[in-house]
């Protein structure tokens, strides 16, 4: 199991990246318009930078949905390694057998 705290920092993360999205993505699309002078691009850069930290997507990190384990994490089913072979075994995933050869 992963430490709560590290869990709770990355679920406030997820809260404050759906809260800042729609802001971001405008200024983002406002930076890009050729048209503009460079303190219209100054003054927005600024707004830019003035956005919490934790409002970027790049800073989340995919973590196991049972465990909350950052390493070993499998897209596809949104759990780690250990968690996925235990459900796999289980029979939780329709399709997933265990390779045999």
């Amino acid at each position: 199991m992963a430490k709560t705290s590290m869990v709770n920092r990355e679920i406030r993360r997820q809260r404050v990246i759906r809260k800042y999205a729609g802001k971001r993505s405008e200024l983002k699309n406002q930076l890009r318009d050729p048209n503009l002078g460079f303190e219209e691009k100054a003054e927005l850069r600024r707004k830019f930078q003035s956005l919490p930290r934790d409002a970027s997507p790049t800073r989340l990190r995919n973590r196991c949905r049972i465990t909350g384990r950052p390493h070993g994490y499998y897209r596809k089913f949104g759990l780690a390694r250990n968690k996925l072979r235990e459900a796999a075994m289980r029979g939780d995933i329709p399709g997933l057998v265990k390779a045999s050869w």
